[in-house]
């Protein structure tokens, strides 16, 4: 295999998407509670989108080391499956990210250290004690997404800032990673995981998902009524709210879209939180 497809691999196991995602939540994060830090480049903001980005590709990398009998059915395409990286070539390489990310987060305030240390024994214990356990795998992965605000916010001001932006984004992931369970069934079941779809039944655990998303929807309008976000957050959140709760209900015809428009919302809110954010506590 040439070099080429090698690096590839590589880069492959990050999930180049979903790395730049989680570096763009923090940075979200570190905006909502204190704009000048993001914008003035200011080192610890800096410091804190570094570390989610290479903690989140380590998590990627060291996820497919341990999936990758289960990705020969369910994902047969991603690099250890097709040969472009060995197994122990991916852990060496998660392990490299995960020293990277530490080194990133040291210089940090002790709140967003936290956080970090938190959120890198999660990632590494994921696979191995969480995923196969039903709703626990995916609350899991849930506030793992939704602290990328929480550990931004904590890297520059305070974590109260990001924190309804936390719930929306955590529990828009609790019920993305539910459709995406319902997806993998085959492939879990034949591993002898217990999802919560193989346990519960598929269309009972996506109606856990459409009520968790309800919830997390009533939350939504805190910011404006406390005063915090101003009618401009407020006309910007709602749409994404529907669009979140009407993808929930639509991942009972078509799981695939139903979990992509369900990320699509997430990043709508937490867009409705910039501008928000940017404009002022308008009347």
């Amino acid at each position: 295999m040439s070099l080429g497809e090698r690096l590839r691999g590589l880069l492959d196991l990050t999930r180049p998407g979903n790395t730049i995602a989680a570096a763009l939540l923090t940075a979200t994060g570190v905006f909502v509670a204190a704009p000048d830090a993001i914008l003035g480049g200011q080192r610890e903001a800096v410091a804190a989108i570094a570390a989610t980005a290479c903690a989140t590709a380590a998590g990627n990398a060291v996820n497919d080391y341990f999936d990758h009998e289960i990705d020969r059915i369910n994902r047969p395409d991603r690099a250890i499956p097709r040969g472009a990286v060995s197994p122990r070539g991916a852990l060496a390489f998660s392990i490299a990210l995960f020293l990277s990310a530490v080194v990133a987060a040291a210089a940090l305030p002790l709140v967003a250290i936290a956080i970090a240390v938190t959120n890198l024994l999660a990632l590494v214990a994921y696979t191995k004690l969480f995923k196969g356990l039903p709703g626990v795998g995916n609350a899991v992965v849930a506030y793992l997404t939704g602290s990328t605000f929480l550990f931004g916010a904590a890297a520059v001001g305070w974590v109260s800032d990001a924190a309804v932006l936390f719930v929306l984004a955590a529990v828009a992931t609790f019920t993305r990673e539910i459709v995406k369970d319902v997806e993998d069934i085959d492939g879990d079941r034949e591993q002898g995981l217990r999802t919560l779809p193989i346990v519960v039944g598929e269309r009972r655990a996506l109606w856990v998902g459409v009520v968790a998303m309800a919830l997390a929807i009533l939350a939504s309008p805190v910011p404006y009524i406390f005063g915090t976000l101003g009618v401009v957050y407020l006309l910007l959140v709602v749409p994404a709210d529907a669009l979140m709760l009407g993808a929930a209900f639509q991942s009972f015809e078509n799981p695939s879209r139903g979990q992509r428009r369900l990320k699509l919302g997430m990043f709508l809110a937490a867009g409705a939180f910039i501008v928000g954010r940017a404009t002022g506590a308008l009347v």
